[in-house]
């Protein structure tokens, strides 16, 4: 605890960074051979994903043992929160390269194919015309119906909003010391996160069921997906830290002046809001 208060806490040894290693090594050389079509290949990247999710599981619990004891002092606090700074900076690039590749699709090349450069539609896709929402020129025939902004992606949007207001209340109420109130708006954020997933699948359910709207549906089909299937994974990874979060609320882990587990949580959460918003307009509207 002296060295904490005094110093810049410095771990022990660990082996967790080579279990994470071999974890993530064998999850792309299993996901590379799948992909190549090697029969060995899911069953490598299967076990590379459970020895991956174990040194989550284990280095994580290791922090959080540590933080419960005291190691951490105010260094070690600023160091994790600009480690969370930047891993969401990342994020707004991982999605800001999406939604590139959807402005580049539909703003230049649908005109470009489309005759607003000679060159390009005459060379490349002579006498298309092709209007967004498209599968694109070698798609042109192809009957799909596009997603539309009611009711399912409307109804998310309102729950991932309503969500972010109790994380919220939440830790207005975790630096009030009000655990019973922090408790049940944790669990009302996690239950909102599990129905968007739930109505995300159910909407997933009619793209393919009902409206052809696939990974195969061209251009339209392939940036949906990706736009809204990474989201709805961070969704999903956010509901399953929501969730870790609340029992260590209920464990007691938290106070009003230590509590950062709990803000590197909500900014995630609040990330993933915000992505959506931008979701809902440029995908579901626009």
């Amino acid at each position: 605890m002296a060295e904490a208060q005094s110093g810049y806490y410095v771990p022990h040894g660990s082996h967790w960074p080579i279990i994470g290693s071999v974890g993530l090594s064998s999850g792309v050389i299993g996901a590379a051979g799948y992909l190549q079509g090697m029969d060995w290949g899911v069953y490598v990247m299967a076990i590379g994903i459970a020895i991956t999710l174990y040194m989550v599981f284990g280095w994580f619990g290791t922090v959080i043992r540590e933080s419960v004891a005291g190691y951490y002092n105010d260094k070690v606090d600023l160091s994790f929160r600009w480690g969370m700074i930047w891993f969401i900076f990342s994020e707004v690039m991982f999605f800001a390269a999406f939604f590139g590749a959807l402005f580049y699709a539909r703003v230049l090349s649908v005109p470009w194919l489309s005759g607003e450069d000679p060159l390009t539609s005459r060379y490349i896709w002579d006498g298309i015309m092709l209007n967004w929402p498209t599968a694109g020129p070698g798609n042109a025939a192809l009957e799909f119906e596009p997603m539309g902004a009611w009711p399912l992606p409307t109804i998310n949007t309102l729950i991932l909003l309503t969500s972010g207001l109790t994380i919220t209340i939440a830790h207005h109420a975790l630096k009030a010391a009000e655990r019973v109130k922090l408790v049940v708006f944790m669990w009302a954020t996690v239950l909102l996160g599990l129905v968007f997933l739930s109505f995300q699948a159910y909407e997933y359910y009619e793209a393919y069921a009902h409206l052809n709207l696939t990974l195969g549906t061209g251009i339209y089909g392939s940036t949906f997906f990706m736009l809204t299937g990474f989201h709805g994974m961070h969704v999903m990874l956010g509901t399953i830290m929501l969730i870790v979060i609340t029992l260590r609320c209920m464990a007691g882990h938290f106070s009003a002046d230590n509590h950062f587990g709990f803000e590197a949580v909500a900014w995630y959460w609040h990330f993933v809001d915000v992505v959506w918003l931008g979701l809902y307009v440029f995908v579901y509207i626009i």
